[in-house]
C-alpha cells in the first residue's frame, strides 16, 4: 500500500504533493516587519526539503499586531516587497506550495525577544507600545494593561487582515492560515477567561465567536476562490472555565459553512498557569475529534517527530496533514528520511542529487 504521508491532498485549487507541512516558526528577525536574509535562508532551506506545504511564520497585520520588534509583518509596501523576494526564490527552486499565517498578538504583544527573556513585556525604555486586548485584562502579573478593543478597533483589525490578505495574494501565496490560537487576539475573544465583554462580541458562545467569524468572512470574500483559507486554533485552554474542545467543534462547524478549508489544531497559550499534558502527539486526539465531528480537513501539530508516528496518525484517520516545527529545525531533511523509511519519493533539488540518491540514503530503505 502507498504511504499515507506521501499521498497528495487538494485544498480547493491548491494541490499538495504530500501531507508533510512545515509549520510556522517565529524567527523574530524582521526589520520593521520586513523579511531579511535570515528569512531567505530559513524558508529557502525548507522549500527544497520535500514537504508538501511550507507556512511562513506568524505575520502581523499591523505594527501593533507584532509580538516583538522582530516579528514579520505584511502591512506595508516594504514588507510586501521583501516577502515577495523570498516567495519568488522558493518558486524558482521548488514546487512546494507556500502558505502564510496572519496574526494579531493582542495582549501578548510588545514582548521581549524569547531568547532574552521568555514571556516578559518590554519596558518603557525598550520601545514598548500599547497593546490591544479583548477586555483590558493583563496577560499576567507584571504585564501592562491592554486597551480593551472598541467596536472601531475591531473594525480596524478586520480591515488590517483584509489588507494583508490582498497583499498575500499579490505576492503569490497559495494558502493562508488565520492565527486564532495561543492566547493571541482572536483567542482572547473566544475564551470566557479573557472575554468579559457585555457587548455583541462577548457573553455567550455566539458573542465570543462573532469577531473571528466576521473576520474570516471578510477575508474569504477577498481571497481568490481557488486558494485555501484556514485557521489555527487552541482547542483547549487547560484551565478550569476556559475555552473547550466542545466549543472548538462548534466554531469549526460554523467556519466550515463560511468556506473554511482546514483547521490546524493546537492547544493552550492563553494563560501562564495552564497545565498542558505535553507528550508525543498530545494534541492529536483534539484534531481527531474536530475531524470526526465536523468533517473539516485537520492538521495535527505538536511533538510529532517520528515518520512512523506521522504515518500512523494519518492511517488511523486522526488528521489529514502533519505539521512539523521542532522536528524540521532539528532535521531540515526530515521529509527525505521519512520517504526513505516509508518507501516513498519526494521532490529534491538537482544540486543535491548525490545526497538524495546516495548509498547511505538507499540503505535507509534496506538497500545496499
Amino acid at each position: 500500500m502507498p504511504s499515507a504521508l506521501f499521498t497528495p491532498l487538494k485544498l480547493r485549487g491548491v494541490e499538495l504533493a504530500n501531507r508533510i507541512v512545515v509549520a510556522p516558526m517565529g524567527q523574530y528577525s524582521a526589520e520593521d516587519g520586513s523579511a531579511t536574509d535570515w528569512h531567505l535562508m530559513h524558508l529557502g532551506q525548507f522549500a527544497v526539503a520535500g514537504a508538501g506545504l511550507l507556512i511562513a511564520e506568524a505575520t502581523a497585520v499591523s505594527p501593533a499586531a507584532r509580538i516583538t520588534h522582530g516579528c514579520l509583518g505584511l502591512y506595508s509596501n516594504a514588507n510586501e516587497a521583501t516577502l515577495k523576494r523570498i516567495v519568488d526564490f522558493c518558486r524558482e527552486h521548488s514546487k512546494i506550495k507556500l502558505g502564510l499565517q496572519l496574526s494579531h498578538s493582542g495582549r501578548k504583544g510588545s514582548s521581549q525577544f524569547p531568547w532574552i527573556t521568555r514571556s516578559a513585556p518590554l519596558g518603557p525604555d525598550e520601545g514598548a507600545w500599547e497593546t490591544l486586548g479583548c477586555s483590558g485584562i493583563p496577560r499576567a502579573e507584571g504585564w501592562p494593561t491592554p486597551k480593551a478593543a472598541t467596536a472601531a478597533d475591531i473594525e480596524t483589525v478586520i480591515a488590517d487582515h483584509v489588507a494583508a490578505v490582498r497583499r498575500a495574494d499579490r505576492i503569490g501565496i497559495d494558502l493562508l492560515e488565520i492565527n486564532a490560537a495561543h492566547g493571541y487576539l482572536f483567542h482572547e475573544f473566544l475564551s470566557p477567561i479573557t472575554n468579559r465583554r457585555d457587548d455583541r462580541y462577548g457573553g455567550d458562545v455566539d458573542g465570543r465567536l462573532r469577531f473571528l467569524l466576521e473576520a474570516f468572512e471578510a477575508m474569504r470574500a477577498v481571497w481568490p476562490e481557488a486558494k485555501a483559507l484556514g485557521v489555527r486554533l487552541s482547542a483547549e485552554d487547560y484551565v478550569e472555565g476556559g475555552w473547550s474542545l466542545e466549543e472548538t467543534v462548534e466554531l469549526c462547524h460554523r467556519l466550515k459553512t463560511l468556506g473554511c478549508d482546514f483547521a490546524t489544531i493546537s492547544s493552550g497559550g492563553l494563560v501562564l498557569e495552564q497545565n498542558v499534558p505535553i507528550g508525543e502527539g498530545h494534541q492529536v486526539p483534539l484534531a481527531a475529534t474536530v475531524k470526526r465531528e465536523t468533517g473539516l480537513v485537520t492538521m495535527a501539530v505538536g511533538m510529532i517527530q517520528r515518520p512512523a508516528h506521522a504515518e500512523a496518525i494519518l492511517e488511523a484517520g486522526e488528521a489529514d496533514l502533519i505539521a512539523l516545527a521542532r522536528a524540521m529545525l532539528h532535521d531540515p531533511h526530515w521529509p527525505w528520511h521519512a520517504a526513505a523509511a516509508l518507501d516513498a519519493e519526494v521532490d529534491f533539488p538537482v544540486q543535491y542529487i548525490r545526497g538524495y540518491k546516495s548509498r547511505w540514503h538507499r540503505g535507509l530503505r534496506g538497500g545496499g
